[in-house]
């Protein structure tokens, strides 16, 4: 089957993976692009897991403002080396982290950066919605499984969906410019800031 090249080019658009990765990835799918999205992200996954253990201290502070000056976020975004944080496609990554920062408020970078107590207190409270709902016992570990992964991606920067792509989470959009860049990339912090907001 023939790939076109507006096919290529709105493959690139929603995935943010290069020219020939999104040609190959259609035509393994046959064209198919869902299953052309999955393969991207299994090599993008995949390269992400063998780059994750790289040391990253380059990078750069990004930031976005929004609201006529009422919203503002700085996000740090690192990276291996120099040369790739000057690359627009890496500060438009850490644009786009930015805004996704400025746009579903974040309270955590990581699942691990979640301590054991909240997790706890969200446990104890799902559980016990679980249980006032009827719900017999032995789904009740499942069911509180299930909303403590759904609490991670509403609190986790790593875990929410992309605003600009719901389809895909900040996760998958920063192992598909591991893939691309062919560099590790680690957000390593960021602050929000609201007018009237106390801190």
């Amino acid at each position: 089957m023939a790939i076109t090249a507006e096919q290529v080019k709105s493959l690139r658009q929603r995935t943010g993976a290069g020219m020939m990765d999104c040609k190959r990835a259609l035509a393994e799918a046959e064209g198919a692009v869902d299953r052309a999205i999955s393969i991207l992200r299994e090599k993008g996954l995949a390269a992400a897991q063998k780059k994750s253990g790289r040391d990253t201290h380059e990078g750069i502070v990004g930031h976005y403002v929004h609201a006529g000056g009422k919203l503002g976020v700085l996000v740090e975004v690192n990276c291996e080396t120099d040369f790739v944080a000057r690359t627009e496609d890496f500060q438009s990554l850490v644009r786009d982290l930015a805004m996704q920062v400025a746009a579903s408020n974040p309270l955590y970078v990581y699942r691990d950066d979640v301590g054991q107590e909240e997790i706890d207190a969200e446990k104890k409270i799902y559980r016990k919605q679980a249980s006032n709902s009827g719900r017999p016992e032995h789904v009740m570990d499942k069911i509180v499984e299930g909303k403590l992964q759904k609490h991670y991606s509403e609190v986790c920067l790593f875990e929410q969906p992309f605003v600009k792509d719901p389809s895909i989470s900040v996760k998958d959009l920063i192992n598909a410019q591991i893939a691309t860049l062919k560099e590790n990339i680690t957000i390593r912090r960021f602050c929000r800031f609201k007018v009237g907001e106390d801190t």
